[in-house]
């Protein structure tokens, strides 16, 4: 077991991932999207239809990402008129963000392709091998959180 390498293996899983997500079956109509504005979108989405409101701290916390990560992938998405930023009804320092019509429009071609995504990742795995391997992603990132 020491021979293997697993961070390397995690590293090239997440290249491939990243590949996948450049090269999606819609490219061409959701050029201006990267990989991670498709997720923030799906997850905006998501929460939209359950009638969550989203703010930048629940990005950061849902992606694991830094402040000013979050911070520039917002800005950027707000720059390409993807999301706006209302003042939150209860504190008005806080913003809530939202999706705008051009990126509602978008979030169904990207749903299709995190779809189909997803279903390539679990083809060959039984229901019990993805809840064990479920539960191990999430005590990898316990692992990484210790740190």
């Amino acid at each position: 077991m020491e021979n293997i390498r697993f961070g390397l293996e995690l590293r090239t899983l997440n290249n491939l991932i990243r590949r996948r997500c450049d090269f999606s079956s819609h490219k061409k109509e959701i050029e201006t999207i990267t990989g991670n504005n498709g997720w923030i979108i799906g997850f905006l989405a998501e929460n939209s239809t359950a009638g969550r409101n989203v703010y930048q701290k629940t990005i950061e916390e849902h992606f694991n990402i830094t402040r000013a990560a979050a911070s520039n992938a917002l800005s950027l998405m707000e720059q390409k008129g993807l999301i706006t930023r209302l003042p939150d009804k209860q504190d008005g320092r806080r913003k809530k963000i939202v999706l705008t019509e051009k990126a509602l429009q978008l979030e169904r071609l990207i749903k299709e392709d995190f779809d189909s995504f997803e279903a390539t990742l679990r083809k060959g795995f039984t229901d019990d091998e993805l809840e064990t391997l479920y539960g191990f992603f999430l005590r990898i990132k316990e692992n990484l959180q210790d740190n």
